[in-house]
C-alpha cells in the first residue's frame, strides 16, 4: 500500500522540470492516489502543463489527479510537499541585465551584484511564510536558485522543513563517462556548498579512480578537447580545462557548476574563456551560449505546449516511461513510505560540514527516511578549498542576506565595487543604478535604500 499526498509546484510554467515530476509520481507505486496542484503566474504555461500532465497521467494509466490556480495560498491549501521552481526573473531580463552591464565595462554581465537572485530570495521566504500559516507541516522542496542563499534563509527565519536540491553533483557521472568507466560501480563523495562542491572520494570497483583522472589528464585531454570542441556541443564543462586547471590548483575535482564558477580570471573577455572553455564561443556561459538556451527553450516550449493541446500527440512519445533522475520524487517516497535511499541534499549544516557555522546550508550526502532527512558528516573539505572557496562564498551569502533583511542598498554596491572588472566607484554605482531602474526591478529598487548618514555626494 503506498500514501497518497498533495503536492505543490510553485513555478509550475517550467513546463519541463514539471513534466519530469509528474512521470516521476506516476511511475512510483508508493504515490499512487496523490494530487499534484500546479500554481504559476503565467496562465498559459500554467494551462500547458496542466493538459499535459492530465493527458501524460491516461498515457501512463495512473490514477494521479491534478489541480491548477495562480493563487499561491490557494495552492498551499493541505499541500504536504510544496516544490519551488519559481524565479523572479526570465533569460530575457537576464540577458537584458548582462547587456547593461557589458555596455559599462562588465564583461558578461559579471558585476557582482546578486540583483536576480535577491528577488528569488525574497521570493522563498514569502512561499515559506505562507507556509507557516497554512501547510506548518509541509515540507519545501527547493528546485530553483539561488539554492544556498535561499535554504540558509528559509531555515533561519521560518520554522519550515526545507532541503535544496541540485543537478550539479550528477557532474562525477560526466567524468565516469570521459574515462570510460561503469556509473553503477563508481563509490563517490562531492561535498561542500551548492555550485561549489569537491570530489573528496572517487573509487571504482572499491579502488583510488583519482589515478584515472591523472592518466587521462596527461595521455588524452589535450585530444579530447581538440575534437570536442569542434562538435556542436563543445568541450563539456566538467572536463574542461578550466575544470582540470581548478584539480591542478586545489587537489580535487570541482563538481558540476563549480568549474562554471571558478575565479575571475576564467572570465576576463571572449579570447579568455575559449582558452578556458573552449572554442568556438568558450562555453555556454557567454552571450551567444545564454542566446542558445533562450532559443532551445523556445523550440521545446513550442513543442510541448503542442503536445498539450494537440490530441495527436502524446506526451508519452515525448517524454518516454523512464524515471528521470531527479531526487525530489524519490526523496518525498522515502519520507512518507520509508523507501530509504542516499541523496546529495542542500540542509542545514548542523555539523555535517567541519568549519561551517551549523545554520549556514551546506550540500552534503544524507540518509532519507521515515525519520527525516538525516545529513551524514564529512570529513573536512583542505584548508586552501576552505580559505579560497568556500569561506568567500559564505561570506558575500552573508552580506547578500543581510542586505535584504536591512534593506541596505550600499550592502548591494559593495559587491559591485568588489568586482574585478570594477575600475571606479562611479562606475559600480551607475552599473547598479541602471540595473535597479530596469522594469523588471521595480521591487528591488523599492526595497533597497542608501544609509541616511551617507553624504550625498556619496551615494
Amino acid at each position: 500500500m503506498g500514501t497518497p499526498v498533495k503536492v505543490t509546484v510553485i513555478g509550475a510554467g517550467s513546463v519541463v522540470f514539471s513534466l519530469a515530476l509528474v512521470k516521476d509520481i506516476c511511475l512510483t507505486d508508493g504515490l499512487a492516489g496523490s494530487h499534484i496542484t500546479f500554481m504559476d503566474i503565467h496562465e498559459g504555461r500554467l494551462n500547458a502543463i496542466y493538459n499535459l500532465a492530465t493527458r501524460f497521467g491516461e498515457d501512463l494509466g495512473s490514477d494521479l489527479t491534478f489541480g491548477k490556480t495562480l493563487n499561491r495560498q490557494e495552492a498551499l491549501q493541505d499541500a504536504d510537499f510544496v516544490v519551488n521552481t519559481a524565479t523572479v526573473t526570465d533569460e530575457y531580463m537576464m540577458r537584458a541585465e548582462r547587456e547593461l552591464a557589458d555596455a559599462r565595462g562588465y564583461h558578461y554581465g559579471r558585476t557582482g551584484l546578486p540583483y536576480s537572485m535577491t528577488g528569488n530570495i525574497q521570493l522563498m521566504l514569502s512561499i515559506a511564510q505562507d507556509m507557516e500559516r497554512i501547510c506548518p507541516d509541509a515540507w519545501i522542496i527547493q528546485a530553483g536558485n539561488p539554492v544556498f542563499d535561499g535554504t540558509t534563509a528559509v531555515t533561519r527565519e521560518t520554522g519550515i522543513k526545507m532541503v535544496g536540491l541540485c543537478h550539479g553533483h550528477y557532474g562525477y557521472l560526466g567524468i565516469a563517462r570521459t574515462l570510460g568507466l561503469d556509473p553503477a560501480k563508481i563509490t563517490w563523495q562531492a561535498p561542500g556548498l551548492n555550485h561549489n562542491i569537491w570530489l573528496t572520494d572517487f573509487f571504482y570497483e572499491g579502488q583510488d579512480a583519482y589515478p584515472l583522472i591523472d592518466k587521462w589528464i596527461e595521455e588524452e585531454a589535450e585530444k579530447y578537447w581538440a575534437e570536442t570542441q569542434e562538435t556542436e556541443a563543445g568541450i563539456p564543462t566538467q572536463m574542461s580545462p578550466s575544470a582540470i586547471h581548478q584539480y591542478k590548483m586545489y587537489g580535487l575535482m570541482p563538481i558540476g557548476d563549480t568549474p562554471r564558477r571558478g575565479g575571475w580570471w576564467y572570465h576576463v573577455d571572449a579570447e579568455t574563456r575559449i582558452r578556458w572553455y573552449g572554442k568556438p564561443i568558450g562555453g555556454g556561459d557567454t552571450p551567444v551560449g545564454r542566446d542558445r538556451i533562450i532559443d532551445g527553450k523556445e523550440k521545446k516550449f513550442a513543442d510541448i505546449t503542442k503536445a498539450a493541446f494537440d490530441e495527436k500527440v502524446r506526451p508519452v512519445d515525448l517524454f518516454g516511461k523512464e524515471k528521470s533522475r531527479e531526487q525530489h520524487v524519490p526523496i518525498i517516497d522515502a519520507l512518507v513510505n520509508d523507501n530509504e535511499g542516499q541523496f546529495q541534499v542542500n540542509v542545514r549544516n548542523e555539523g555535517a560540514l567541519p568549519g561551517m557555522p551549523d545554520d549556514v546550508a551546506v550540500e552534503v550526502p544524507a540518509v532519507v527516511n521515515i525519520k527525516g532527512i538525516q545529513p551524514l558528516r564529512v570529513p573536512p573539505l583542505p584548508k586552501k578549498i576552505m580559505l579560497e572557496c568556500i569561506y568567500p562564498e559564505w561570506l558575500q551569502m552573508e552580506r547578500t542576506l543581510e542586505a535584504i533583511k536591512t534593506c541596505d542598498r550600499s550592502m548591494m554596491l559593495y559587491n559591485v565595487l568588489e568586482s574585478h572588472q570594477t575600475r571606479s566607484y562611479d562606475q559600480a554605482v551607475e552599473v547598479m543604478e541602471k540595473t535597479f531602474g530596469l522594469d523588471h526591478n521595480r521591487a528591488m529598487d523599492a526595497h533597497f535604500e542608501y544609509p541616511t548618514m551617507l553624504p550625498e555626494g556619496l551615494k
